[in-house]
């Protein structure tokens, strides 16, 4: 893809809180890096969480789009290597506790419609529907309206 296609497609730049360790801005795997996708009917979503297991993590949505992860950041603080132990002094890997991260899709969604993987390396991928707006307006195919001005 050349740099001309790059141009003309639009780039999303959400909005993203961080909280708690997430917040941190220490060096090292960077917790609450994320991606967005967008197909005709549903928005995928990585999320990299380096670190944390899946068992520990709650993620909510709401129907405007808007998503929230929460989770906690396993304490290192004695590693354990096959039959040794380490104590670490220098730790520049995001610190143990509770992080938050939450972001916005570009639209509606339908949180009945999600799957999930959780891939190797910390990145917890969902793919969620689109809210789909059907038309209310009743179908006349084939039916006369009268005419309102006779």
């Amino acid at each position: 893809m050349g740099a001309g296609n790059r141009a003309a497609r639009p780039q999303l730049n959400p909005f993203v809180v961080l909280d708690g360790t997430a917040n941190s801005g220490c060096i090292g795997p960077a917790v609450g890096a994320f991606d967005i996708g967008e197909s005709v009917g549903s928005y995928l979503f990585r999320v990299a969480l380096p670190g944390v297991t899946k068992d520990g993590l709650v993620v909510g949505m709401e129907r405007n789009g808007h998503v929230y992860i929460k989770g906690v950041m396993p304490s290192s603080g004695i590693l354990k290597n096959s039959s040794s132990a380490f104590q670490m002094h220098v730790e520049q890997i995001c610190p143990p506790g509770p992080f938050k991260i939450s972001f916005t899709l570009p639209g509606e969604i339908d949180a009945r419609m999600v799957t999930s993987t959780y891939l190797p390396g910390g990145i917890l991928e969902m793919t969620v529907g689109k809210r789909i707006f059907h038309d209310t307006t009743p179908n006349l195919a084939g039916i006369k309206r009268p005419n309102p001005y006779l």
